[in-house]
C-alpha cells in the first residue's frame, strides 16, 4: 500500500497525487478529455502517480477534492495553455486567419503550436528521434531538436553520431526566423517519415538559452567536445553560451555537502554581497551547509547592511561561479547527474 493510503499527500508531489486521485474518479470520457490537454512530460509524471499510488483509502480521496475545492474557491484560473484556449475559441468565432493575426497582435512573444507532424517528435524516444534525423542537414535537425523538450532534445542530440553535435548546437543558437516555404519543405520530409500527420510549425526559434540548455543536460562529453569547437568559430557565442550555460542559480543543484566545499572557499563579503541578490528561501540554500550561529551571524550581517549596487551584487556572483567552475575542474564539486566522467 502507497504512502498516501495512510496520509493524505504534502509537500511538492501533493498537487499530482491530488490530480491523479482526481482523473481517476472521473468517467472514462472525461477523463481522456483531460489528459489529451496535456504536454507529454507532464502526461508521464501523471500517468506514473496514477500507476504508483496503490490503493488509496477515503481519507486520501477526501484531501484530493477538498484541495479541488479550494482552488475553486479561490476563484482562480490556470494560465496555463491560456493563449492556445484563447486563439481555438477565436478560430471557432472568426475563423483561422483572422484569429492568428490576432494572436500574433495581443501575444507577439508566444510561439504557435507545433503541427501534427512536427509535435508527434515529443512523443518518440530519443533513439527514434536520432535515427529520423541522422541523414538530415545541421539546419534541419537543429529546427526539429527545438520542437522537443531540452531533456529529450539533448539526449536526442547524444545520439546522434558525434560530428553532428557542433554544427547543430551552432545552428541552435543561432537560427533565428525560418521562412515558412523552409518549414513547409521539412514538414513534408517528417510526414514522408512518420507517415499520415500534417500541420503547421512555429516559425520563430532557437536561440542562445535553448543551446545552453540542451548542452547543459548533455552528457559532459558534449560540452567538452563541442564548446571549444563553437569558441573557433564563433567567439561571440561561445561567450553567451558559457553566460547562459553557468549562471548563479545553478548553485542550488549542489547538495548541501557540495554546498559546503563551496562556502569554504568564498570570502565572507563576497558570500554577504554574493546572497543579497537572492530571495531569502535561496538564502536558505547555503545558510543549510554552515553551522547555525554561523548562519545566524550572516543573516544579521544581510540584515544590517545598507543598500547594495545591482552591479556588485552580479560581480560577486561571478566570482563565486568562478570559484565553483575551478572546483567542478579539479572534481571537488559535481553538477547535474553523474556520468561516466566519474566513478
Amino acid at each position: 500500500m502507497s504512502d498516501l493510503a495512510a496520509t493524505p499527500a504534502t509537500g511538492p508531489t501533493a498537487g499530482i497525487d491530488r490530480a491523479a486521485i482526481m482523473v481517476m474518479l472521473m468517467n472514462e470520457e472525461d477523463a481522456t478529455g483531460i489528459l489529451s490537454q496535456l504536454a507529454p512530460e507532464e502526461l508521464r509524471q501523471l500517468a506514473a502517480r496514477m500507476c504508483s499510488l496503490g490503493e488509496i483509502d477515503p481519507s486520501a480521496i477526501a484531501e484530493a477534492i477538498s484541495g479541488f475545492s479550494r482552488s475553486i474557491d479561490n476563484g482562480s484560473i490556470s494560465a496555463h495553455g491560456r493563449v492556445h484556449s484563447v486563439k481555438r475559441m477565436l478560430t471557432s468565432a472568426v475563423g483561422d486567419m483572422k484569429a492568428d493575426s490576432l494572436i500574433r497582435q495581443v501575444a507577439p512573444d508566444q510561439k504557435e503550436e507545433p503541427s501534427a507532424a512536427l509535435g508527434i517528435l515529443r512523443w518518440l524516444d530519443p533513439e527514434v528521434i536520432a535515427d529520423l534525423l541522422v541523414d538530415e542537414h545541421p539546419q534541419a535537425i537543429a529546427v526539429l531538436l527545438l520542437q522537443l523538450d531540452t531533456d529529450t532534445a539533448a539526449a536526442a542530440l547524444a545520439a546522434l553520431p558525434r560530428e553532428l553535435h557542433t554544427p547543430v548546437l551552432h545552428r541552435v543558437a543561432r537560427l533565428g526566423p525560418v521562412s515558412r516555404q523552409a518549414i513547409t519543405i521539412l514538414e513534408e520530409t517528417i510526414d514522408a517519415m512518420i507517415e499520415k500527420l500534417h500541420g503547421s510549425v512555429p516559425i520563430t526559434m532557437g536561440g542562445v538559452k535553448e543551446a545552453a540548455e540542451i548542452i547543459n543536460r548533455a552528457h559532459r562529453s558534449v560540452e567538452k567536445e563541442v564548446m571549444p569547437k563553437i569558441g573557433k568559430i564563433d567567439k561571440v557565442l561561445h561567450q553567451q553560451l558559457e553566460h547562459e550555460m553557468f549562471k548563479f542559480e545553478h548553485l542550488f543543484t549542489l547538495d548541501t555537502k557540495q554546498i559546503g566545499t563551496l562556502l569554504r572557499e568564498i570570502e565572507n563579503e563576497t558570500l554577504i554581497n554574493s546572497l543579497r541578490g537572492l530571495d531569502e528561501e535561496d538564502r536558505e540554500i547555503f545558510y543549510a551547509a554552515m553551522s547555525t550561529r554561523a548562519a545566524d551571524g550572516l543573516r544579521d550581517e544581510i540584515e544590517t547592511m545598507g543598500r547594495i549596487k545591482r552591479a556588485d551584487v552580479d560581480s560577486a556572483q561571478r566570482e563565486v561561479i568562478a570559484i565553483a567552475k575551478r572546483l567542478i575542474a579539479d572534481g571537488d564539486l559535481i553538477m547535474g547527474d553523474a556520468d561516466d566522467d566519474y566513478v
